[in-house]
């Protein structure tokens, strides 16, 4: 009995080392329980996706959530590393970032960032389909990769970031709308020159 139990055991760790977890248990569970998301290209692959696994994940993700999720932008780049014979192109990398921000009530910024994947392809000048297919497989896996990253972001943000974050927000607003109704005073108590009359000739 006790051996079979330090079996288990050993196969627990050895799974959680591995980065295995069991559904409804270790730390997958978010914080935020409730999301809107958007995005520029509101139909777009990377948007679609991260739905899925956020509603997967136990997230309700609604219009009117208490937190906002924006995919502020996405952009793909890509450029040569190396060429094969005859100036064919060998080796392109290509990059992909998102910028992001999470909201809170009243649109207040909590969070802004990005993420950032990179993949390197082959491209083959004498294999035109097939490169076309090689490059088209890389922005897949970039944009699980991406979509992967932004769960782990979420992850990591605690009940009590979430709260300080929150706070800080509230105290921004708060100041920059002091400094708003200060700068429009002081105008307002600022006489206004009369326009100057020359002397009539």
């Amino acid at each position: 009995m006790i051996k079979r139990n330090l079996l288990v055991m050993g196969l627990a760790v050895l799974l959680s080392a591995c980065g295995f977890q069991l559904r409804g248990t270790g730390t997958t569970e978010l914080a935020i329980k409730e999301i809107d998301l958007s995005a520029r290209n509101a139909y777009g692959e990377t948007v679609t996706q991260l739905r899925q696994v956020l509603d997967s994940s136990g997230v309700k993700v609604y219009t009117g959530a208490p937190y906002k999720l924006v995919l502020t932008d996405e952009q793909e780049t890509q450029r040569i590393l190396s060429y094969a014979g005859a100036g064919r192109t060998g080796e392109y990398q290509m990059n992909t970032v998102l910028n992001y921000s999470i909201l809170s009530h009243g649109n207040l910024t909590l969070m802004a960032d990005k993420l950032e994947v990179g993949k390197v392809f082959i491209h083959d000048g004498n294999n035109l389909v097939g490169s076309d297919q090689e490059a088209a497989d890389a922005r897949r896996e970039m944009r699980r990769e991406l979509v992967q990253r932004m769960m782990l972001r979420l992850q990591q943000i605690t009940p009590t970031q979430l709260e300080q974050l929150q706070q800080t927000a509230e105290a921004k607003a708060k100041a920059d709308a002091a400094a708003l109704e200060a700068a429009r005073k002081a105008e307002a108590d600022t006489p206004r020159q009369s326009p100057i009359e020359l002397p009539r000739q």
